[in-house]
């Protein structure tokens, strides 16, 4: 099965969760699959899926942000797939684990693999739309982060402090995962 195939039925199986404008999004992501067979991929000029994920440590009520070197904001781990990455949740799960530095990050719902959330937010020309499709991940205890080329800085940041630092799609994400955990 192509990512594109897998893409597809994450997003036929994906339940908004009560959460308002989920469902437009969801078959805004589908319409776009539709009518862009390249639309995972970051040469697609209308717009490209990706995948992120949250990375939380729930026993100490924090997620772990990186301040991206590009936009200048605190954000989830995220970023475009690529050709050797077989579903979304591996896509999200390795930008994850790249960005982090933590080994043994596992998605949530345990064993699950679904999304937490969608967020359809503008970039700079070319592509125009990053299509996002965001997990949860789940760090091992003890897990020590590291920071990579990708970001200025990686911090952990209570589950209160989010609001203050980072947009409302993180405060969303955020808000989405505490009721999956």
């Amino acid at each position: 099965m192509s990512l594109h195939d897998d893409a597809v039925l994450v997003l036929k199986a994906y339940r908004d969760g009560g959460d308002p404008g989920q469902e437009e999004l969801r078959q805004r992501y589908l319409d776009h699959l539709t009518a862009h067979p390249d639309g995972m991929w970051k040469a697609c000029g209308a717009g490209h899926l990706t995948a992120s994920a949250l990375v939380v440590d729930p026993e100490r009520e924090r997620v772990l942000l990186t301040l991206h070197r590009k936009l200048g904001m605190w954000l989830q781990m995220g970023g475009h797939c690529e050709p050797g990455d077989p579903t979304l949740a591996a896509a999200a799960l390795r930008e994850a684990t790249e960005e982090s530095g933590i080994a043994g990050l596992t998605l949530l719902p345990a064993g699950a693999a679904e999304p937490v959330r969608l967020d359809r937010h503008p970039i700079p020309a070319p592509c125009h739309w990053h299509l996002d499709v965001q997990y949860a991940a789940l760090a091992p205890a003890g897990a020590a982060a590291r920071i990579s080329e990708e970001s200025l800085d990686l911090r952990w940041f209570g589950y209160d402090e989010v609001a203050g630092v980072a947009d409302t799609s993180v405060v969303r994400l955020l808000e989405r995962t505490r009721a999956a955990l």
